[in-house]
């Protein structure tokens, strides 16, 4: 890996990380100038044996000089700190009609799945100048996926989704890689990103092995599994409609209101009895060492298709 990965700026975020880096940079080499020159002038003046005025210490300095050094250091410090919390919150929230792709971490390899069906392994193929939106979770311990070239980095969790969103402004390839030490061969758990042109994109896609989307594949597990003998319309079992749950507020038996989102999907899957539907009986078995991240992910899409909004997007049709 080259020491490019880590200079070239290949999104915006990207940018604004390296503005802040700068400053702080700026201003650690400012404040190690400024006590390096005070430690020399003091040793020149007040070595032993120079004749500058020695006397006993004043009871009181001046408070004005103590009170605008304090304020400039504290009001410095609050400036720096909305700045880079401001970066990272803009980078938390995707914006709409992102480009979903679902990444499994695994002792050691990156398994990448597009909303088209195309997979990848150690390698992430995304259009530039597009929003793209990582789904992301863990099949045994705890990963980090880092990108440097993007300067972003987000830890990838066994049992959760979590998310990184960015958009590539430039076209290359680029270095990915486990931040996060996860066993004996963590060090080859690396890969590579690829920042394509949209059009590229799209050929590229075109031009992977057919095989249905997440959602087809979803929908297909959830007959195997009998989950539409319970979750679809007029069943005989008494169970939650799916239907265009995704998105939505649940109201939970234990009082609570919670968004329906990837990870209470997940949760509902593997742990049932953890966010039980109000007004439904415990009836809802326990997946756990039945399915795989893999296929939770597909089983996650195809009730996000069942939403209208999100049928596209599950679907495989970017905007």
């Amino acid at each position: 890996m080259s020491l490019a990965q880590f200079t070239t700026a290949a999104s915006d975020y990207a940018v604004h990380v390296d503005r802040l880096f700068m400053l702080l940079s700026v201003i650690s080499v400012a404040v190690v100038l400024l006590v390096s020159a005070l430690i020399i002038i003091f040793l020149a003046r007040y070595h032993k044996g120079s004749r500058a005025p020695r006397g006993e210490t004043p009871e009181r300095f001046d408070r004005e000089v103590e009170i605008c050094w304090t304020a400039a250091t504290f009001f410095s410090f609050l400036f720096i700190f909305w700045w880079a919390a401001s970066d990272e919150l803009t980078a938390l929230k995707a914006p709409p009609n992102a480009l979903e792709i679902h990444l499994v971490a695994k002792q050691w390899m990156w398994r990448i799945q597009h909303p088209s069906g195309a997979r990848e392994i150690d390698e992430l193929h995304v259009p530039a100048h597009t929003n793209v939106r990582l789904a992301m979770t863990s099949e045994d311990v705890i990963h980090d996926l880092y990108l440097p070239a993007l300067r972003l980095k987000q830890d990838v969790l066994p049992d959760r989704y979590t998310y990184l969103w960015f958009n590539a402004t430039k076209t290359g390839i680029y270095h990915l890689t486990c931040a996060e030490f996860c066993g004996t061969d963590h060090s080859v758990m690396a890969g590579r990103l690829v920042v394509v042109t949209p059009e590229e994109y799209a050929r590229w896609s075109a031009a992977q092995p057919e095989g249905d989307d997440l959602a087809h594949q979803g929908e297909v597990l959830f007959h195997s599994l009998g989950c539409s003998g319970c979750h679809t319309p007029g069943s005989t079992v008494h169970a939650p409609d799916l239907h265009g749950i995704y998105g939505h507020a649940v109201q939970l038996a234990d009082g609570r209101t919670v968004s329906a989102d990837e990870a209470y999907l997940h949760d509902c899957i593997v742990l049932p009895a953890k966010n039980r539907v109000a007004g439904f009986p415990p009836l809802m078995p326990n997946f756990t060492g039945s399915v795989n991240e893999g296929q939770i992910v597909a089983l996650v899409a195809y009730i996000k298709s069942l939403t209208p909004q999100m049928a596209g997007s599950s679907r495989g049709e970017t905007q």
